[in-house]
């Protein structure tokens, strides 16, 4: 007897940008993506989301695979450009039908949408009209934007997130600047990251003042830290990094309010973040539904005497990436016994399991979406055929992950590989591919199954038991 809720949800994810194309389309606004990887040595060999996997053109033709892979749900992104080409004010129509048309075509087959509002495409208009994420002003249009949602698509969405990766998007925005703004400045990081926070608490408040029925939710990189020795400096050193990748991101949405120490140590650090009067009852007051992990993989932690930056593999060289780190503080080590991919992510499926329980201790039985979850590798193609056994091997492995964690009392509702469908892997270009489906860009971007297309199936088909 399978260990998986017979209503469990077995899925997959993508996002607007990587996917759809169309980036002009129909009356779409640039978002800030459009514009970043256009910028002369921002992406790998210069690639860019203009085009994509057309999923914008072929979605019918992607929802007839996910059907026929036996998809019980698709957890997809909207582009806020698409639906407000400034971000606020004049609605685009065509771009809210295409949603609209999207989410009818994945009911007419039974498949469970789950509606990711922001995935980091931000409308260009509003980073150069307020200056994005670090003014408040971005609050009340998100607000705005939350609520077209909902008055378009409450009536047949569910289950809804608000943010995804929030420590990706702030933290590499903001403080590498490696994303878009390509800004390289921790105080107004931290501030950023804050109206993200206000912006969700908002969005959430105004779901349930609408009174739509379903739930709202916050997605999140769940990525557990474990000290490099058991030296005293080294455990000290990943408790911090556990505080600030993990604590800072999950305690706002699941808690209502910031890890007091970590905010202390902000505020008299930096000053930032800095609220505004009604902001803390705001967090306290509108606590998410569930939580939404995203899961690749962990870091070992040690105490950090000489590395300040960060250098990011995104070539899928093995080793070509440089350790992380913040002088003083901590910093990120490769584990001499681990197992690694091309691009230098540890493959440890038992930290899955780890990190859904240290959430259970923290939070409570919170429910838990596992809402990405994959590997990304340059697949072979053998007499034609896509024979990502690796992939195989890794979701086995993290599924079985996945059903341990169930086992010890965690509330897992759903699991949604990485991705359904060959996309563009933002600064790592389209060679790092993680679908179930092949994307054929030499022949007008055709669509191939790989060897998991048929194993994912038999998963679905067998409720996890065949695996």
């Amino acid at each position: 007897m399978s260990v998986f809720p017979k209503d469990f949800l077995w899925g997959a994810a993508t996002a607007s940008y990587q996917v759809e194309g169309a980036h002009d389309a129909d009356g779409k606004g640039l978002s800030n993506w459009d514009v970043y990887s256009h910028l002369p040595g921002t992406t790998y060999m210069g690639t860019n989301g203009d085009v994509a996997a057309d999923h914008y053109h072929r979605f019918k033709e992607d929802v007839a695979l996910m059907a026929e892979l036996g998809m019980k749900s698709y957890r997809f992104s909207v582009s806020w450009p698409r639906l407000f080409p400034k971000g606020r004010g004049e609605v685009n129509e065509a771009g809210v039908k295409f949603y609209s048309d999207l989410i009818d075509e994945l009911l007419k087959y039974g498949i469970e949408p789950m509606l990711t509002m922001y995935h980091w495409d931000l409308p260009q208009a509003l980073q150069d009209e307020i200056g994005g994420w670090e003014s408040r002003e971005i609050i009340d249009a998100f607000e705005g934007y939350a609520r077209l949602l909902y008055e378009r698509y409450g009536d047949r969405v569910k289950l809804w997130a608000t943010f995804n990766e929030t420590i990706v998007f702030t933290g590499l925005g903001y403080l590498t600047g490696m994303h878009p703004p390509g800004v390289k400045d921790p105080k107004r990081a931290i501030q950023a990251c804050h109206h993200v926070f206000i912006a969700h608490a908002r969005a959430v408040e105004t779901f349930r003042k609408m009174g739509v029925q379903g739930q709202i939710g916050f997605v999140n990189v769940l990525q557990p830290n474990d000290p490099i020795t058991n030296s005293a400096e080294d455990v000290k050193a990943c408790e911090l990094a556990e505080a600030c990748f993990t604590h800072w991101f999950y305690d706002p949405v699941l808690k209502g309010e910031y890890p007091a120490e970590l905010l202390a140590m902000a505020q008299t650090a930096l000053g930032v973040p800095v609220f505004a009067p009604g902001d803390a009852e705001l967090m306290k007051n509108n606590i998410c539904d569930f939580i939404g992990v995203n899961y690749y993989k962990r870091e070992m932690i040690a105490a950090n005497y000489d590395v300040d930056g960060f250098e990011m593999n995104t070539s899928g060289q093995k080793g070509s990436g440089k350790e992380l780190g913040w002088k003083g503080l901590f910093k990120l080590v490769r584990n001499p016994n681990g197992r690694y991919t091309d691009w230098d992510w540890e493959i440890y499926p038992e930290g899955l399991t780890d990190a859904i329980m240290r959430i259970n201790k923290r939070y409570g039985n919170v429910p838990i979406y596992i809402t990405e979850n994959g590997l990304g590798a340059k697949d072979p193609i053998v007499n034609g055929e896509v024979l990502d056994q690796p992939r195989i091997d890794y979701l086995r492995e993290h599924i079985q992950a996945t059903g341990e964690a169930i086992k010890l009392g965690a509330d897992v509702r759903g699991y949604y590989p990485w991705s359904f469908i060959d996309l563009l892997s933002w600064l790592n270009g389209y060679q790092k591919q993680y679908g179930f489906v092949y994307i054929d860009q030499e022949n007008g971007l055709a669509r191939k199954k790989k060897l998991s297309f048929g194993w994912y199936q038999k998963v679905i088909s067998s409720n996890g038991e065949e695996l």
